[in-house]
């Protein structure tokens, strides 16, 4: 065991982090790495414990850690899930009246098209002048960013190529066209 643990801890367990990331790279983009290293920290100990010199102990680690990620993103994800079933679009329908929404029936005396598009405001001079400098593909680009969808969306909706979308970026966020906004 003693032959094991030097193998995977020396050189700031080197071997056991390589391992990791190898895993890691299956399941795309992870971010936050140093959890995992400290749970395969976890695991290595278990193994340890588990292990009956019956196969190769890198096999046997391999396969648990596999297990003990895959359940660890598969736990993250349902919680990510979770948390966007707990929000309430303004957007849903009042129950008994169709043509009622959410937002329609809640007190508030702040609108946000006249505070962002109000004529007397400096900002919203500005907002506009800037909205002119961009072609009208660029325009649609922004229009939907600034109600959140993602770019994987802004390009599906708009049927672009990633190289369109990343022209577009690039003409939105030039210097010539945000400089009206300073």
């Amino acid at each position: 065991m003693e032959e094991i643990l030097t193998a995977y801890y020396e050189n700031n367990a080197h071997k056991l982090r390589r391992l990791v990331d190898q895993i890691l790279k299956r399941f795309g983009r992870v971010s936050d790495r140093e959890d995992f290293y400290s749970l395969a920290n976890e695991v290595f100990a278990e193994v340890l414990k588990k292990y009956d010199r019956t196969r190769s102990f890198d096999a046997f680690l391999y396969s648990c850690l596999c297990n003990r990620i895959k359940s660890e993103i598969r736990r993250r994800s349902r919680q990510k899930r979770r948390a966007d079933l707990l929000t309430v679009s303004l957007d849903v329908p009042v129950e008994g009246a169709e043509e009622l929404v959410l937002a329609d029936v809640l007190a508030d005396r702040f609108d946000l098209e006249k505070e962002v598009i109000g004529e007397d405001s400096n900002e919203a001079v500005q907002i506009q002048k800037y909205l002119y400098r961009l072609s009208r593909r660029q325009r649609e680009v922004v229009l939907l960013l600034a109600e959140s969808y993602r770019a994987g969306e802004v390009q599906q909706i708009l049927h672009m190529t990633r190289k369109e979308y990343a022209d577009a970026l690039s003409g939105i966020r030039s210097y010539e066209n945000i400089s009206v906004l300073f």
